[in-house]
C-alpha cells in the first residue's frame, strides 16, 4: 500500500500527465476517472492494471484491433428509472439500447480473442451479457429514437386513423385554396403555417368573405391567416387522435420502463466498465505517444531504469522538434543512496523528478518510457523535497519549511521508502546548514531508504564516497566550452565549476582570484580536482564514441566487402561455366574436324555416320534433362553472363589496341635497328625470343628452339646482338 501526499505530486507535475491522459478520453466520465488516477492498494490490481494497459497498446499493432467502446452518459436516465412508477423518454431509451449493444459487441469480442487479451477479457468477463435490454428496447424504439408504428395494437390503429385524417386535411385545404385563389383572396403566398396547422394567407380586405377560424395576421395587418371551414373540422379530429396517440405513446414509455427497471444496477456497471475501457484506451494512446512499455516488476528490492525519458518533457521537446536525453540509473541494496552533484542547468533537478515520476506512473497503473529491460518493485511511500518551498501562508522561510519537510521524512522514512530531496541542505549557513544535511542523509542510510539526492556541499559528496552501499554522480559536462551534455554519470562527484563558469561569463581574472584566496586551499584543490577527474571523463566518453563509430564503419564496411566477395565469387563461377562450356564446343568442332579429315581420305561413309553417332551418344549421355522453365532461365542467365564477358573482352581489345598502338610509336620514335643473323629477336606484341637463321629480303627465319618461324622482319623487335 502506497503513500503519497499531495506535496510530492505538486513535486513531480503528476497532474500534467493525469490531464495528458484525460485529453485522449473519449467520455466525459472516462476524463473525470482519467483525472482521478491514484497509486493501487495491491499489486495485483496494479499488475492488473498495467497488463490491460500493455494488452489495449498491442491493440494499435495487430490486426484484432478492439471495438468502439464510446457511449453517452447515462447516470441521470438511471437515476430517474430507478424512481418507482417513473418512465424515460424515448431518447433515454435509445441511449440505453445504445450503451448495452456497445458492452455486448465489446464483450464477444474480449472473449473470442481472449488469447490476445486475456486480462482485458478477464475484466470483461466479470460483467453479465444479455439481449434482453436490447430486444425489449427494439421492440418499442426505431434506431432513429421515434416510437415504431407496431410499438402496440391501439398505436397502429390511432396512426392508421391518423394517416387518414391527415389526407382529408390536406384535401380540403387544397381545395380552398383553388378556389379562394381563383376568386383573387389570396396573397402572394398564398398559404403558411401558424400553430403547426396550415393556413390560407388572404388579404385583409377578403377575410370576411373566407369562411374559417382566424389563427393570427402579418405584422403589417394586410393578411390575414385563416385555416379554411372544410380543413377546421379535420384538425379537431386530428388533434384528438394526436392527444390518443401522446397517452399510448406514455403507457408504451412507462411499460417500457417497468420491464428496464431490474436491471439499473446492470446498466451502472455497463457505464462503469465502458468508462474504465476508455480510461486504459487513454493511457494506451499516451503510452504509445511517449513509447512506453511496461517494465519488469520484481521482488528484489532493485530500481534500474535503463534510457529513462521525463515524459512531460519528452513530449514537449517534441513538440519543439528538440532532442530529450535519456537517462540510465540503477538503486539496489549494494548501492541505495546516490548523490548527484555539479553545476546549475545540467539538468539534475530533470533526472531526480524521471525517477520519481516514472515510479510513480508505474504504481498508478500507466506504462512508462524505458528500455525493455529495465525494471523495478514497488516502494510503499515516495517522498520528495523538490523547488522552492518557501510558505507564504505559513510565514514561513525557505529553510524552516525544508527542516519540517524534512522532520516529516524521518517519521516516514523506511526500508521501503524512496526519498528525492533536490538541492540538499540549502536555505542556512553553509558549514552548520552542510553539517545538518550530512545527519539526515546518514540517517537516511542507516533506515535502508532508497533516495536520490542533488547538492553543490563538499561533505555531501565526501560521505557519499565513504559509506559503502552509497555512491556519487554527476551530470556530464563538455570540458571547453562548459556546456552541459545532459547525461548522468554514476560513480563520480561532480565539480560545481564555480571559479570557471565565472571566468567564461566574463568575470575579471583578477576577482576570481582574490575570491579564491579568501575561502580554504583544501576545498579549492577538492573542486579542481573533482573538474579535472571531469574533464577527463568527458575525454574518455568522447573517445568511447568516436571508437564505437569507428566500429560501426568498420562493420558496414566488412559487410560490403563481404557482399563485393559475394557477387565477384558468383560472376566467376558464371564466368568458368561460360568458359568450359566453350572448350566443350571447341572440342566438339575439333573431334568433327577429324572425322571430316577421315572421310576426305577414305570416303567411308559407314564409318563417318558410327563415329559421329558415337559422338553424339557420347555428348548426350552427358546431359541432363531438363524443363522448358528451366531452359529458358538457363538460357536467360548465360545470355546475361555472355553480355557481361562481351563487354569485359571489348575492354581488354581495347586496352591492347592502345597499347600496340603505344609500342609502335614508341618503336617509331627509337632508332631503327638493322637486323642480321644470329641477333636475338622477338615479335611486337610477343613474349618468347629467338635466334634468326637467315634472312630473305624482308622475312627472317627465327629459331625458337623447338621450332622455327618466318616472320616479316618488320614485325620482329631487337634484343640482344650476336
Amino acid at each position: 500500500m502506497i503513500s503519497i501526499t499531495d506535496k510530492t505530486l505538486k513535486d513531480l507535475e503528476f497532474n500534467t500527465v493525469l490531464q495528458t491522459i484525460s485529453d485522449r478520453c473519449n467520455t466525459e466520465i472516462g476524463k473525470q476517472k482519467a483525472l482521478e488516477i491514484v497509486p493501487f492498494k495491491s499489486k495485483e490490481t496494479l499488475m492488473d492494471a498495467l497488463l490491460q494497459t500493455s494488452e489495449y497498446l498491442s491493440s494499435f499493432t495487430n490486426n484484432n484491433a478492439i471495438p468502439n467502446h464510446g457511449f453517452e452518459n447515462i447516470a441521470n436516465d438511471i437515476k430517474f428509472l430507478a424512481i418507482e412508477d417513473s418512465f424515460l423518454e424515448v431518447g433515454s431509451f435509445r441511449k440505453i439500447a445504445t450503451l448495452s449493444d456497445t458492452v455486448n459487441v465489446l464483450l464477444l469480442f474480449l472473449k473470442k480473442f481472449h488469447d490476445y487479451y486475456p486480462k482485458l477479457n478477464e475484466k470483461a468477463s466479470q460483467i453479465e451479457y444479455t439481449k434482453f435490454i436490447i430486444q425489449k428496447i427494439d421492440e418499442v424504439v426505431d434506431k432513429y429514437g421515434e416510437i415504431k408504428d407496431n410499438a402496440s395494437p391501439d398505436l397502429i390503429n390511432i396512426r392508421r386513423d391518423m394517416s387518414v385524417v391527415r389526407g382529408k386535411v390536406n384535401q380540403s385545404f387544397g381545395q380552398a385554396l383553388s378556389q379562394y385563389n381563383g376568386l383573387g383572396y389570396l396573397d402572394e403566398i398564398k398559404e403558411s403555417i401558424v400553430e403547426n396547422r396550415r393556413v390560407l394567407a388572404v388579404l385583409a380586405m377578403y377575410r370576411r368573405k373566407v369562411k374559417g377560424s382566424i389563427l393570427g395576421s402579418s405584422k403589417t395587418g394586410s393578411i390575414a391567416y385563416i385555416e379554411p371551414e372544410a380543413t377546421l373540422r379535420y384538425s379537431r379530429e386530428l388533434n384528438n387522435l394526436e392527444y390518443e396517440e401522446r397517452e399510448e405513446i406514455t403507457r408504451i414509455l412507462k411499460k417500457l420502463s417497468y420491464e428496464i427497471r431490474p436491471y439499473v444496477d446492470l446498466l451502472k456497471q455497463y457505464q462503469d466498465f465502458l468508462s474504465d475501457i476508455d480510461v486504459i484506451s487513454a493511457k494506451a494512446k499516451y503510452a504509445r505517444k511517449i513509447n512506453a512499455i511496461l517494465p519488469n516488476i520484481i521482488e528484489e528490492k532493485r530500481m534500474f531504469f535503463r534510457e529513462a525519458f521525463h515524459p512531460i518533457l519528452f513530449l514537449n521537446n517534441l513538440e519543439k522538434k528538440e532532442k530529450t536525453f535519456p537517462q540510465t540509473i540503477e538503486l539496489k541494496n549494494e548501492n541505495r543512496i546516490i548523490v548527484i552533484s555539479g553545476p546549475n542547468a545540467g539538468g539534475k533537478t530533470i533526472s531526480l523528478k524521471t525517477v520519481g515520476l516514472l515510479q510513480l506512473m508505474l504504481q498508478c497503473g500507466i506504462l512508462i518510457p524505458v528500455h525493455e529491460r529495465s525494471e523495478t518493485f514497488l516502494f510503499d511511500r515516495i517522498l520528495t523535497d523538490i523547488g522552492d518551498n518557501q510558505s507564504i501562508e505559513n510565514h514561513l522561510s525557505t529553510y524552516s519549511y525544508r527542516l519540517k519537510n524534512m522532520n516529516y521524512f524521518l517519521k516516514k522514512c523506511n526500508a521501503k521508502t524512496l526519498f528525492l530531496i533536490d538541492e540538499f541542505g540549502t536555505g542556512s549557513d553553509p558549514e552548520l546548514g552542510g553539517a545538518l544535511a550530512e545527519t539526515f542523509l546518514e540517517e537516511f542510510y542507516h533506515r535502508e531508504a532508497f533516495g536520490i539526492i542533488t547538492t553543490h556541499y563538499s561533505n555531501l559528496k565526501i560521505l557519499a564516497n565513504e559509506l559503502p552501499f552509497a555512491s556519487n554522480a554527476n551530470m556530464l559536462f563538455d570540458e571547453k566550452s562548459l556546456e552541459p551534455m545532459y547525461k548522468l554519470i554514476l560513480g563520480q562527484a561532480g565539480s560545481s565549476f564555480t571559479f570557471e563558469v565565472a571566468q567564461k561569463n566574463g568575470i575579471p581574472y583578477g576577482l576570481i582570484n582574490r575570491a579564491k584566496k579568501k575561502i580554504e586551499g583544501g576545498k579549492v584543490r577538492f573542486d579542481k580536482t573533482i573538474a579535472t577527474l571531469q574533464k577527463e571523463r568527458s575525454k574518455l566518453e568522447k573517445t568511447s564514441l568516436n571508437l564505437k563509430e569507428e566500429e560501426t564503419k568498420a562493420r558496414e564496411e566488412s559487410k560490403k566487402m563481404e557482399n563485393i566477395n559475394a557477387k565477384i565469387q558468383e560472376k566467376l563461377e558464371r564466368y568458368q561455366e561460360l568458359y568450359d562450356a566453350n572448350q566443350r564446343l571447341i572440342y566438339m568442332g575439333q573431334k568433327i574436324d577429324d572425322l571430316s579429315e577421315k572421310y576426305f581420305n577414305n570416303k567411308d561413309k559407314k564409318v563417318l555416320i558410327g563415329e559421329f553417332l558415337k559422338l553424339v551418344e557420347i555428348e548426350n549421355s552427358k546431359r541432363k534433362k531438363a524443363t522448358v522453365k528451366e531452359k529458358k532461365e538457363k538460357e536467360i542467365i548465360q545470355k546475361k553472363v555472355v553480355e557481361e564477358v562481351k563487354v569485359i573482352v571489348e575492354e581488354i581489345r581495347k586496352e591492347k589496341k592502345e597499347k600496340k598502338i603505344k609500342a609502335q610509336k614508341q618503336e617509331a620514335e627509337k632508332p631503327k635497328v638493322t637486323l642480321k643473323v644470329g641477333d636475338r629477336v622477338r615479335m611486337v606484341d610477343g613474349k618468347s625470343i629467338g635466334t634468326i637463321d637467315k634472312i630473305e629480303k624482308n622475312k627472317a627465319v627465327v629459331n625458337y628452339g623447338i621450332f622455327t618461324s618466318k616472320v616479316s622482319l618488320e614485325e620482329l623487335e631487337f634484343v640482344q646482338a650476336k
